[in-house]
């Protein structure tokens, strides 16, 4: 397995210098994942902090429930005993729960996950238990209810769920019906190309949606059957059991919400002065906190002593707030800015796996982590992957084309290239003729106006439609060199689909069963098996 580093465009300047420990992101992190003791620093405070979180057996005990139901394995099984041992501590991260896994990224990130455990356990000696949040609470239907596979024509085509909820509901809430996870069972089987594994890849894929309520189901036991082998834990952040253990941290996070809001004020002023974008918007008057209503999620602000909506459909006081936590614990979900808090107050995490832009936002709540008297986790980039296949190489090849120039956009590249292919420089010759055309024909016209006013503009007309009739014929000699090199076009194309399909990166189109109905179950070990790398760097597997 050839595995080759290669750099992307974008990506957070925070997080890169977070990752790379320059700049001034130090400031706004408790971590420098670069120091050596880092783990040892953070275990240790997790060891004297012990009573800031939930009862580890209560949360243990909610994770069975959840994982038997969706992830039912021995291995998981003995990650969740050796999770209720009071040495244990945990590497988390999480994603939204996309359809059929929803892009490549999401099966980085888990592995990721997976790898920093074992790499903590081993340098720590005591064990550390990889937990996969799934971020059930969102309500962002559009984000997760589609993705991409590569077809037989070698193009992207989007598969997705017709269903669009009437309410801004949780994604865990919302219900799927049976005939909608069949049109999706019959679309990606469709679209995706015969293979030896296909009929493994649609038994698997019929496993996970069949009798699923919604996405975060059915993506759980997707999840679970990728990675349930590894120990991988999986959580639902709406599950309505795992709210009700959370009632006493909500109940913190509106006792202590002036004091949050101010701290995340304060932090966003400040990364901002150091010069660095935000990845997350901190509202004035901000709760950071969501309330179904309805079957709504409504983010709640603070105005005028009450807690409420944008629109003033509800309206609390703290006191009523804080009552309606406790009789109804399950009405409640967290936003970007507190679930880290919450995650931090459930588990001992020794670390949290996040993405570059993930990163980047947590840096708002370093110090809000302190109002809860608690402290930042060390946060890991998730592992970043290309899968280079084998016909997609043979055409960078012969093209003499390097991933960069990929990533960069072919398009004036092809143009180029298509232009070497004239071997009788019609280009070159139409330019000439036109050249010649203008520099012999202009003088007739002007000429012709001075005999005649009116015969200048006519010649002028005249002139601008010859020009016209040999640019049509320049333009059918090009389609007529486009059609004798569509062969080769194709694989221009191909080679563009396949990196980056939509100008985007491969990971986060492309869902896993495209990649695993061409080469089977046997890629997931390949994943695994790449060499953990937490340094940031995009890395392209040769497959």
């Amino acid at each position: 397995m050839k595995i080759i580093p290669e750099m992307l465009r974008g990506g957070s300047a925070l997080a890169e210098d977070y990752i790379q420990g320059t700049g001034r992101a130090s400031d706004l992190y408790e971590y420098d994942i670069l120091h050596a003791d880092a783990y040892a620093q953070r275990a240790k405070w997790l060891d004297k902090t012990e009573h800031l979180r939930l009862n580890r057996k209560d949360v243990v005990a909610c994770l069975r429930i959840y994982n038997e139901q969706h992830n039912s394995h021995e291995a998981v099984r003995t990650s969740l005993d050796r999770l209720e041992s009071p040495d244990a501590l945990v590497v988390v991260g999480g994603q939204q729960s996309g359809l059929f896994t929803g892009p490549m990224l999401v099966i980085y990130k888990a592995a990721t996950i997976i790898k920093a455990a074992r790499e903590a356990e081993e340098r720590l000696g005591r064990p550390v238990i990889p937990v996969f949040w799934i971020a059930g609470e969102d309500h962002d239907w559009d984000e997760v209810n589609h993705t991409y596979v590569m077809a037989q024509d070698r193009q992207a085509v989007k598969i997705k769920l017709n269903k669009q909820p009437e309410r801004r509901s949780s994604v865990s809430a919302i219900k799927v019906d049976t005939a909608e996870w069949k049109q999706a069972m019959a679309d990606i089987e469709q679209n995706l190309p015969d293979s030896e594994h296909k009929t493994d890849i649609m038994r698997m894929i019929e496993h996970g949606l069949t009798d699923s309520y919604g996405l975060s189901d059915s993506f759980a036991r997707l999840m679970g059957r990728l990675f349930g082998t590894y120990g991988l834990v999986l959580m639902d952040s709406a599950d309505p059991s795992l709210r009700k253990l959370e009632t006493s941290i909500f109940r913190q996070l509106v006792q202590h919400n002036d004091e949050l809001e101010t701290t995340y004020q304060t932090t966003a002023a400040r990364i901002m002065d150091y010069g660095y974008h935000l990845q997350a918007d901190v509202h004035e008057g901000g709760a950071n906190l969501f309330y179904i209503y309805e079957e709504e999620r409504l983010l709640l602000f603070k105005k005028a002593g009450l807690f409420t909506d944008r629109r003033g459909l509800v309206a609390f006081t703290a006191d009523e707030l804080l009552e309606e936590i406790d009789r109804h614990p399950e009405r409640f979900s967290n936003n970007v800015l507190t679930r880290p808090l919450m995650q931090d107050s459930l588990f001992p995490v020794l670390a949290s796996v996040l993405g570059l832009g993930e990163i980047a936002y947590w840096a708002i709540t370093r110090d809000a982590f302190g109002v809860l008297g608690m402290q930042m986790p060390i946060l890991l980039p998730r592992m970043s992957f290309t899968l280079m296949e084998p016909g997609v190489e043979k055409h960078m090849l012969k093209y003499e084309l390097t991933f960069a120039q990929v990533r960069d956009g072919l398009v004036e590249r092809k143009k180029q290239w298509i232009a070497t292919q004239d071997q009788l420089g019609m280009q070159d010759q139409f330019s000439t003729a036109k050249d010649a055309f203008v520099r012999m024909y202009k003088p007739l016209i002007q000429q012709a106006g001075m005999i005649e006013k009116g015969l200048l503009q006519l010649g002028e007309t005249n002139c601008e439609k010859i020009l016209g009739q040999i640019a049509y014929l320049e333009a059918k000699v090009q389609e007529a060199l486009l059609r004798q090199n569509g062969t080769a076009l194709r694989h221009w194309d191909y080679i563009e689909w396949s990196l980056f399909p939509f100008g985007q990166p491969q990971e986060r189109a492309y869902t896993v069963y495209h990649f695993l109905n061409r080469y089977g179950l046997d890629l997931m070990d390949m994943i695994m098996d790449v060499p953990l790398d937490l340094s940031g760097t995009h890395r392209v597997i040769y497959v």
